[in-house]
Parts: structure tokens; sequence; C-alpha cells
């Protein structure tokens, strides 16, 4: 058996060998040449692979062949030509195998013989392959003759058809042509057909639009406003139209055709009036339809407690404008409705309260007259409110640029005017009952105060409801004539109390100065009174204003107490002479200054005040000039000097002689070392400690000068003073008037 040797074993050990025994002869051996090309040869590409494939399916051995001549010897024919010959003779196969009969008997025999009948083996495979292509073809051949004897057959029938209908051609093209006219004027009748249904659908209504807008059984909604809707387009649509053909020229036509053309615009205009007339029955029905579900729906808003309005509500009352006088009525029955609903409400919440009992009823805190007026002002206040937003939602009314308490403008815009005529309708069943209960509770009052606060509180809801419903409406004009009451029942409350104040008598029997208890509870009430004017500022006032508007009252406050403590102080002075009247009235009106302090406007009266008080201060200064003096033994020698003659001398004068005006200098001195120069106890009676400083010390320098006048007499000769100056150094201040500005502590710039 034969060993097969790999290619690139071979090669290897070929060019071992050659490496090792090759000499210059071998090289150039053709045999050796024709291995190394063979060996050195390269079978990876694809079409040497594919093409050793077809050769080794071409001479696949057969499958027992190698059983079959294992173990034989192989047998050689000596002459190729007679094994060619039989390898002619012997039948091919068919396909890509190795032929019929062919066994490989020796290894390698089948790669022999494939090398020596490659040819052969191929041109006889592609001749038997051309044959049963031949075959093939002529059965295809056989086939195409059938097909073609049919297709003669089939031209001949479509001839005779052609014929034929040929004839039926020719014999019914009278037909065809009335055919095409009937078609041409079926087209004529779909487009007039298009038109009129477009035109029909553009101007008039369809029958559920109809419903819409007739039946009583359809409920406005958005299918009614829409079908609303397009009435009104088709109406505006028909008068654009025929205003269009009543101004445009007419187009040109023949005479022939002149009176059709006219009969046509006839009716042109006849079918546009028309639809106009049934357009505007329908609107009218319409409107009407609204008119009577807006007074059905203001009726029951009577019966239910919320005021909410739906969007149906709104569009119908917008729709409504177009008819005026079917929007007033309706709000007419609005009006009526809402003012018979807040009366009731007013009286159930007077009466019985809330739902449930909560909140209670307002006439149950009668007792408390403030609150008792407060709560059914605010009330009234509150049901305002909410009627103002219920009637803004109804005709779709935002001011966005109005601030919360700012004047409305009132006549701006038609739904203003509207709202504000629905609201005072609304509230105008209230003035009865709030104006008798106000008025009761008014009247009733006996504490000023308690009838400032009420008037007060009538003032600001006024303002509050003229900004609201404006000045003419009738609560504005009620709550107005209420104030206008409260205010004169306080002015005479306060006239009553200050009248009452001057016939009050100060006590005889106390000796204190300071301010009586009548004063004291006048000056409370006229400071609460200022409190609640204070709070009721709004802050944008002018200083006029603010000082206006409490002047009347201060006039009759305070005034009254001011002429009190006056004549009352001199009455008990003229009784009681011993006691200080001076301290008492600078007291008086030093706390009435303090009471009125405070407060911005207050300021004209406090200059009135202050100017009272600048009098008594003088009066003060003057009597307490001459206490001084007199307490320091200076006061008969400065009468000497002040009452004598002309001519004169002072030292004649009894009260001036040398031994009294020694004994008046000793006086001096004994009073300057003792406490009266730095504090008075009069003084010292005084509220105001600055005042009792301003007089003591207004006293001290007039006490001074008094003294330097003295020096001065004594030192003049004419006087007729023995040593004068000795006299005078020999008690304090020596004479020296800047030692007594210094003793009395007085400011330096006066001591020059």
């Amino acid at each position: 058996m034969t060993t097969a040797i790999s290619p690139s074993a071979s090669s290897s050990r070929l060019q071992g060998s050659s490496s090792s025994h090759s000499h210059p002869g071998q090289a150039q051996n053709p045999i050796s040449l024709r291995l190394y090309k063979v060996l050195g040869a390269s079978f990876n590409d694809e079409a040497t692979r594919e093409a050793l494939d077809t050769l080794a399916e071409l001479y696949a051995p057969s499958p027992s062949a190698g059983s079959e001549v294992k173990g034989k010897d192989v047998k050689h024919d000596g002459d190729g030509n007679n094994e060619d010959e039989s390898e002619l003779n012997a039948p091919r196969s068919t396909g890509l195998v190795a032929p019929a009969g062919v066994e490989e008997s020796v290894a390698g025999d089948i790669a022999a013989r494939a090398r020596k009948n490659l040819r052969r083996d191929v041109e006889s495979k592609l001749a038997e392959s051309s044959k049963q292509f031949l075959k093939a073809f002529g059965e295809v051949d056989k086939h195409l003759d059938t097909l073609q004897e049919h297709i003669g057959l089939m031209r001949v029938r479509c001839d005779e058809a052609q014929s034929q209908l040929h004839e039926t051609n020719e014999a019914c093209k009278s037909l065809l042509d009335r055919a095409g006219s009937l078609r041409e004027e079926r087209q004529g009748v779909a487009l007039r057909q298009s038109i009129i249904s477009a035109f029909l659908s553009r101007f008039t209504l369809s029958q559920s639009e109809k419903d819409a807008i007739a039946s009583r059984d359809v409920p406005l909604g958005p299918t009614f406003f829409a079908a609303m809707d397009k009435a009104a387009r088709i109406q505006a649509d028909c008068r654009v139209l025929l205003t269009a053909s009543l101004t445009l020229p007419p187009p040109p036509c023949p005479s022939a055709g002149a009176d059709e053309g006219e009969d046509g615009e006839d009716r042109a205009t006849k079918a546009g009036r028309d639809i106009l007339a049934a357009t505007a029955a329908q609107l009218e029905q319409a409107y009407d339809k609204i008119f009577r579900w807006c007074c059905f729906e203001f009726r029951q808003m009577g019966r239910d407690a919320s005021l909410d309005v739906s969007p149906t509500m709104r569009e119908a009352a917008k729709r409504l404008r177009d008819r005026p006088e079917l929007l007033m009525e309706a709000l007419t029955y609005l009006s009526q409705t809402r003012q018979a609903t807040l009366l009731s409400a007013f009286m159930d919440a007077l009466t019985r309260g809330g739902p449930g009992g909560l909140p209670r009823p307002i006439e149950l805190h009668a007792h408390d007259p403030l609150r008792y007026v407060g709560d059914m002002l605010a009330w009234v206040h509150q049901a305002i409110a909410a009627e103002r937003e219920f009637l803004e939602s109804l005709f779709g009314v935002r001011d966005a640029r109005r601030m919360v308490g700012s004047v409305r403008a009132f006549g701006s815009s038609e739904e203003e005017n509207w709202i504000a005529e629905l609201m005072d309708g609304a509230v105008r069943g209230l003035c009865g009952p709030l104006k008798v209960r106000v008025q009761q509770t008014v009247r009733s009052q006996e504490s000023s105060i308690t009838s400032y606060k009420i008037a007060n509180l009538l003032q600001f809801y006024t303002v509050t409801m003229q900004r609201t419903i404006g000045k003419e409406a009738l609560l504005s004009k009620t709550l107005e004539e209420l104030t206008e009451l409260a205010y004169s029942i306080f002015h005479g409350a306060i006239e009553a109390q200050g009248r009452s104040l001057l016939r009050v008598s100060l006590d005889l029997d106390d000796a204190t100065v300071s301010p009586p208890l009548t004063i004291l509870d006048h000056a409370q009430v006229l400071r609460e009174m200022m409190v609640v004017y204070e709070s009721s500022l709004l802050g944008d006032e002018k200083e006029e204003e603010l000082q206006a508007g409490f002047r009347d009252i201060l006039d009759k406050m305070v005034d009254p107490a001011l002429e009190m403590t006056l004549t009352q102080a001199e009455e008990k002075k003229r009784q009681r002479p011993g006691w200080d009247k001076a301290v008492f009235v600078l007291n008086t009106l030093a706390y009435l200054q303090s009471v009125l302090e405070p407060y911005a406007f207050t300021t004209e009266k406090r200059d009135v005040v202050q100017g009272l008080v600048d009098a008594k201060v003088l009066q003060l200064i003057e009597e307490h000039y001459r206490d001084v003096l007199k307490d320091a033994g200076l006061s008969e020698v400065a009468a000497a000097c002040e009452g004598r003659g002309t001519n004169e001398p002072l030292s004649h004068v009894p009260a001036a002689e040398p031994g009294a005006l020694q004994s008046a200098l000793h006086r001096f001195s004994e009073w300057l070392s003792g406490p009266e120069v730095v504090q008075s106890r009069r003084l010292g009676q005084l509220t105001v400690q600055s005042v009792a400083a301003r007089v003591h010390q207004a006293a001290l320098e007039r006490v001074a000068e008094t003294y330097e006048r003295i020096c001065e007499e004594v030192k003049r000769p004419e006087n007729k003073y023995e040593a004068g100056a000795t006299l005078l150094g020999s008690e304090r201040p020596f004479g020296q008037v800047r030692l007594l500005w210094q003793i009395f502590g007085l400011p330096q710039e006066r001591e020059a």
C-alpha cells in the first residue's frame, strides 16, 4: 500500500535534500523544476478549490471498491490503447459521479485515469446534457404548436365580435347621443342641486335648529345659542347680498333675454326678502324664549340660597342686550325677587339667626347698642357685596384695575348703570327695618361716647355704601340721614354735658390745687372720643380736613371745661382767699394740654389752651415776684423807690431811711441763705415742673433787677445816703449784682 505524503512535507524534504545534496547540474533538471513548481503551487483560491471539488465528485470511487480490491493484485494492461477503447465503448454516467464500472482496483488508479481521460469525460458529459435539453425543447415545441392553433381560433372569434360590435354601434348611435345629452343634463342638475343645497344650508336653518329655537322641549344651551347665531349670520349675509344687488350695476344682456334677466333679479330679491323675514321671525322667537326663560330663572333665585350664575344664564343676559325692553322687564323681575329675598333674610337674621341658631339672632345683642348697630350694618354690607358679585358675574363685568375700597366709577358703562340700579332696588326693602331700629338705638343713648361711636360707625358705613352703590341709592341716603341724626343727638349730648359741667361748683373745703374729679371725667370722655376719631381716619386726609372733622367736638368739650375752671376758681378764691387759684388753674390747663397733645388734629385747640397757660404763667410770675420780694424784705424799699416824689431824697422816705434800709438788707441776706432761693414751696404744687422752674426763674430775675435798682438809688448823691457803698457792702451780696445773679443760678448771658 502506498503511503500518501503531504505537499508541505514533501516540499520541506525536497528543499532539505536540495540544500544538502544539490549540485549545479541538478538545478537545471526539468523534472526537478517541475516538481518544485507543482509542490510550490497554492490551492487556496476559491476557483481552484471549486474545480478540485468538481473533479472529486466526477471521479468519486464506488463504495464497494475498497472491499473488492483489498488483498488482490493490481493488473495493468500492457496496451494503453485497448484500455481507451474499452472505456469509450463502456456506458457513460449521467451525473457528476464516476462512470459505472469504474473502480479503483489499485491505489491512485482513478487519479491516473482522470488525468488521462479528463477532456473526454467532460465532453461526454456535455453531449449527454445537450441531448437532454434537445428532448425537453422538443416537448416545448409541440406545446407551442398547440398554442398557436388556439390563438388562431381566438383571433377568428375576436374578428367576429368586432364586426358584431360595429354593427351594434351603428344601430345604437342615436341612443348613445341621447344618453350623452341626458348625462350632461344630469350633471347640470346635480350642480344646481349642490348649489341649492349649499344655499339652503347657508341661508336657512335645519329642522333641528328650528326646533331648538321654537320648541319649548329644547332647553337653552349651546345648541340653542348656535342656532341663534346662525340665524343672525343668515340675516346679516342676506342684507349684504341685497345691498350688493341694489348697488352693483346689472350685467349686459341681449335684448331677447332682458325680460328674463329682470324676472330673475326680482325673484332673487324676493327670495332675499323672504329669508330676511323668516330669520327675523325666528330671532324674535329666540329672544322671546330667552326672555321667558330668564324671567323663570330670576323668580327661582329667591328660593335658592346660592347665587351662582351658570354660563347659560350669563349668555342669555348677554343676548338680551340686543332687546333692551325685554332685558329691563326681566331685570325688574330679578330686582323684585332679590328685594323680597334680602328682606326676608334680614328679618330672619334679626329674629331667628342662622341655620341651627348660629349665628345667633342680632336682636339678642340689643342691650349692647354699638354691637347691635354694627351687626346690622355688617349684615347689610355683606349682603350688598354678595349681590354685587352676583350681578358682576351675571353681566360679565370684571374691573381688575379697581383697588379694594376705592370709589367706583358709576356711569362708566351701561353694565355699571344696570348693576347700580339693581343693587339699589335689591336693598331698598332693608331701609325701613334698619332705619327704625337704628333710630330707636341712637335716641335711647345717654352716654355721649356711645352716641359718638355709633355716629362714627354710621359715618363709616355711609361712606362705604356711597362708594359701593352710589350716593343716589336709597340705602346711602338713609344711612346719611341716620348719620346726621346720630351726630345731632351726640352734639346735643355733649352740649348738655358742657352745660352741666358749668353748673358744677368746686369743693370749698378741698385745699388741694389738682384738677377736680369732674374735669378728669370730662377729659376721659374727650380722650375716648379722640381715640375713636383717630381710628376712623383713612390716612389720606389733609391737615385742614383733620382739624375740621373734630373742631366742633373740641369746642363743645374743651371750652366748657376751660370756662368752668376759670369761673369756679375765681368763685372759690373769693370765698377762700387763702386758696391758690393760680396754681389750680395752671394745673388744670396743663392736664387738658396733656390730654390733647398726642393727637395731631387738636393743634388749634392746643394753641388756645397754650395762650391761656402763657397768660396765667405771667400772672403767676407777677404774684410770685411780689411774694418773693416780700419774703426777702425788699418790698417796702422797692415801693419807696418807685413811689417817692421827684425832688425828695430817698433817704428821707421812712421806709428807705438808713436804718430801715440796713434792716431790709439784713433780712435779704438771711433770705439768700434759706431754701426759698432754690425752690418755692408754692410752686412745688405745680404738676408741670418746667412751668414751676420758669416762674421761679423769672421771679428771681425781677428780684435781681429790683436789688440792682435799689443799689443804684442808694449810690446816687441826690438821695443823700452817707457812706452808701459801705451800707450796701455790709450784707450779702455786698452790693454786687453779679454775685446775686450767681447765687440765683441765672444764666451768664443775663448777668451782663
